[in-house]
Parts: C-alpha cells; sequence; structure tokens
C-alpha cells in the first residue's frame, strides 16, 4: 500500500480552518454590534486561526489529488479535532472559559452537537461568546448531514450505502459534481430552516439574539441555550416551545425526506420506513409520557417552573412531547426535569438515549433505521431457525438489504454498546455514582446533552475531574463520527504501510 498522501490531509485541515476562522469573524461582529467588550479576544481568535489555516493549505499546495480511504478516515476524524482546538481558542483569548479543558470540553460538545455544558452562568457571558458556542453547533450539525449522505457511503461506513442509491448522494463515478452538488442543497435547506425558525420565534416573543441562537441550536440539534434555564425560561410561552418542537422534528427526520417535501414528492416522505417509524416512536412515547405525567407524577418536586398557561393536561402533553423529542433527537434542550417524573419514565427516558433520530439527520444516537434492520433481522432468524434453506432477505423501504450491510449494523451496535459501557466503567473509576456514570457515557456518546444523577437536566458537566472532560470529549467524538472512523485509527493494521 502507498504511503498516506499526508500533504492532502494537511491542505483539507488548513481549508477546515479557514471556514473556521471565518465563523468567528461572524462572532466579532456580533460582539461588535453589542459592544460587549471581547471583540478584541475574538478577533484576535480568529486572525490566530486564519493564519494557521492559510499557511497550512499555502505549505502544501502543490498536493496530490487523490484520495484514497484511509485519507478520508484521517481527514473526517482530524478534521473534527482540529476544529474543536482551534474552536476553544475564542473561549480562551475572551476568558469567558480561561481554562483549556474546560474550554475544548464546551467546544467538542458544540460540534458534536452534544450540548452538554460547563458553564454555570450562561447569561453572564459576553454575547459575541454566546454567538460563537451556537454557531459550533450549527457549523457541526451540517458538517455531520453532508458526511452522512455525501462522504460516509464511500467509506463503506454506517449502514448509509442504504441511501446512498436513492438519494441524490454520490457514486464513485461520478464523485464530485454530486458531492457539491448534494451538499449544496442540503445547505440550502439547513439554512433556510435556521431562518424560517428565527423568523418564527421572533414572531412569538423571542429576541433576535435568542431566536438565531436557539434556531442554530436547534437545527444541528445541539440544545445549547442562552439562558441558564435553557427552554425552561420560556414555560410561560407555550407558542415558543412549539415552534422548537416542529423544527426538532425536522431536523431530527433525514434531510433528503426535506429535500423530497419540498419537490412535491410527499408520498415519498410518507412511505419511507424510517420516516414511519420514527413518527410513530415519537408519538407513541409522547403518549406514555403524558399520561404518566398527568396521572401520576408531582410537578412541583422539580426545581423548574411551570405555570400550566393552558390548563394542566396540555401542559402534560407539551412537557412530555418537548422532552420525548429532545432525547430521541438527541438536542438536549431542557423543559422540564424528566428523572423527576417517577422512576418508570426516569428508565423510559433512559432507554430513548440509545434510540437517536433518522439517518442523514443531524441527530446524534443509534439512529432509527439501525433498530429497524436489527429489529426485522431478529425476527427473521426466528423464522431461519424453522426454515434452515429458505432464503429469507432483510427489507427495508420494501428492497432486500444485502448482508454486509447487515453484518456492518450488527457490528456497529455491538461496538456502540461495548463504547458505552467501556465509557461508564471509567466515569465510575473517577469516583462517579452509578446513576452518573451511565447517564454520562450515555449521553455522551449518544451527543444528548443532559443525563441523569449529578448530571441531570437541572445540572451540568462542571462536576467532572478533568479527565472525566477529556474522557467525554473523546465518546462525543467517536459517538457523532459513526464509531467506526474514528476507532479504525486506534488499530494497529491502519498505519501500516503494506
Amino acid at each position: 500500500m502507498p504511503k498516506l498522501n499526508f500533504k492532502v490531509i494537511l491542505h483539507v485541515m488548513g481549508l477546515l480552518l479557514i471556514c473556521n476562522g471565518g465563523f468567528m469573524l461572524l462572532s466579532v461582529l456580533i460582539s461588535f454590534i453589542y459592544k460587549d467588550g471581547v471583540t478584541l479576544g475574538m478577533s484576535a481568535a480568529a486572525l490566530v486561526t486564519l493564519l494557521i489555516g492559510t499557511l497550512l493549505m499555502f505549505t502544501t499546495r502543490g498536493h496530490r489529488k487523490e484520495l484514497k480511504v484511509r485519507e478520508g478516515y484521517i481527514i473526517v476524524s482530524f478534521g473534527w479535532i482540529f476544529m474543536a482546538l482551534s474552536g476553544s481558542l475564542p473561549y480562551v483569548m475572551t476568558k469567558a472559559i480561561p481554562d483549556f479543558t474546560n474550554a475544548f470540553f464546551e467546544t467538542m460538545s458544540g460540534y458534536t452537537t452534544t450540548g452538554a455544558s460547563i458553564l454555570n452562568d450562561i447569561e453572564s457571558i459576553p454575547k459575541g461568546v454566546l454567538f460563537w458556542r451556537s454557531l459550533t453547533h450549527w457549523i457541526g450539525g451540517m458538517g455531520i448531514i453532508v458526511l452522512a449522505i455525501a462522504i460516509l457511503p464511500l467509506l463503506g461506513i454506517g449502514g448509509m450505502q442504504l441511501f446512498a442509491a436513492e438519494s441524490p448522494g454520490p457514486s464513485a463515478d461520478k464523485l464530485k459534481p454530486r458531492i457539491t452538488d448534494t451538499a449544496k442543497r442540503l445547505w440550502l435547506i439547513y439554512v433556510s430552516y435556521t431562518a424560517a425558525e428565527t423568523l418564527l420565534l421572533m414572531l412569538a416573543g423571542m429576541d433576535f439574539f435568542d431566536a438565531i441562537n436557539h434556531a442554530f441550536s436547534t437545527l444541528s440539534t445541539g440544545g445549547f441555550s442562552t439562558k441558564n434555564a435553557s427552554m425552561a425560561y420560556w414555560n410561560d410561552n407555550p407558542m415558543i416551545q412549539y415552534i422548537i418542537i416542529l423544527f426538532m422534528f425536522l431536523a431530527g427526520s433525514n434531510f433528503v425526506m426535506s429535500y423530497f417535501a419540498f419537490k412535491g414528492r410527499v408520498q415519498r416522505v410518507l412511505q419511507d420506513d424510517e420516516f414511519k417509524w420514527y413518527f410513530y416512536f415519537v408519538a407513541a412515547f409522547t403518549i406514555i409520557s403524558s399520561l404518566i405525567v398527568y396521572f401520576q407524577a408531582d410537578v412541583s418536586l422539580s426545581s423548574i417552573d411551570h405555570p400550566m398557561i393552558w390548563g394542566e393536561g396540555e401542559s402534560a402533553f407539551r412537557h412530555s412531547l418537548f422532552q420525548v423529542l429532545t432525547v430521541i433527537t438527541t438536542t438536549g434542550f431542557v423543559s422540564a426535569d424528566f428523572t423527576m417524573w417517577t422512576p418508570f419514565l426516569t428508565i423510559f427516558y433512559f432507554g430513548m438515549f440509545f434510540l437517536g433520530g433518522c439517518a442523514g439527520s443531524t441527530a446524534g444516537g443509534v439512529k432509527v433505521m439501525r433498530h429497524i434492520i436489527m429489529i426485522r433481522n431478529g425476527l427473521i432468524e426466528f423464522k431461519r431457525t424453522l426454515h434452515p434453506n429458505a432464503i429469507l432477505p432483510v427489507r427495508f423501504n420494501k428492497k432486500s438489504i444485502n448482508s454486509g450491510i447487515v453484518f456492518n449494523i450488527q457490528g456497529f451496535f455491538i461496538l456502540y454498546m461495548l463504547s458505552f459501557i467501556i465509557g461508564a466503567v471509567v466515569l465510575a473509576a473517577l469516583g462517579l455514582d452509578f446513576e452518573t456514570a451511565i447517564g454520562g457515557a450515555a449521553s455522551s456518546l449518544g451527543n444528548i446533552g443532559p443525563a441523569f444523577g449529578a448530571l441531570s437536566p437541572v445540572n451540568n458537566f462542571d462536576l467532572l475531574p478533568d479527565f472525566g472532560k477529556w474522557w467525554c470529549s473523546f465518546l462525543m467524538l467517536i459517538g457523532r463520527l459513526e464509531l467506526f472512523t474514528v476507532l479504525i485509527i486506534l488499530t494497529p493494521f491502519f498505519w501500516r504501510n503494506r
């Protein structure tokens, strides 16, 4: 095997840093408009990032323009790490988060759209920094969609080959134009949704700054808020919460489905297996949760205030729907503390941590499609036991799936559960109790945000020791990049020049 083409890797890293620096300049502008006193610090961070990016691109301009699979893996994994390292600079240079470990954790949580925070007083943070914090979500969210639909199928990862065939995505022979094409269309949908949500939130009563920050966080299924109480700050404004609910649902569905809907092919969306099950899961879980909250849960136990503007029944339904969506789509906004809603619901929500949104969305977790295929394969195994000679393929969207993809998905799930168990064991070794350790590991790996125990929706990740923050950052990264992409780099045979 030929040696790695390091020049092209560094060239792409340079390009990513330049893009990152460009986005920082937006935050500089916000900082300048609101006169929050950190414009210089933000500008310094942007210039350093742009400078390093330009140097990397300039020194590697004579690179070979070929990308093999190994380079693909390295670019995807290290791209996220480079982004997180450079994205920490605005926090450190403005002294909003002076400690580098905390700044890195906050940034990684941003880019991986986890939404776990170490900040105890968000509202005291300068507006330019808050804008940058939400922007990291937005950049990360879009990066994920483009990755999932345009790049990962080429690396043969994640069972995404399934809809690579039917999405307007790439094929190996027409690689360049089609990836660019796909990415452009998706960007357009993503930006349009963000603009629409910002506008609707402003109409519902938010100011522009809060509206655009929450639109960034919703569409990327991130969950950073500009308020200490997160979405519970607006518990007295049901309209705002319903708008957030709508866009969380859209962000958790496959963006290719939004593309089909805009093209007028609504039937195609309604017939999609994954979308149907995603809708059924949300509906069923909301009904169960609403009934228990209404009849059994004592809402007054929580430190979060719940004014029942439109009556008790509506409040139970809204908060249940909000929390079900925020967990399934891995957004991580908080409107209520679901760990206080009876032990049954605590376990129920913990189960949802492993569900995830649709493939090709900005949501994290295992993804609905993988669960459907694993369950169908499990049921077919019963039939295979009775009829050993029968050919019984697993079907998805009325097409049979080749066994390679089924094995890939099973392998992914086993790795996911192993990563979760090892993740929880390491957190427990750092002295965290059982509930906090398993909650923190599941939340970081699934990019959810709030967890259980000491990391419940009303607390945050600041209590973790430094090593715990680095560990959770690693879990966020591997969970976000579909495990294989990062973990394969840690294997010795990946680096052998054969």
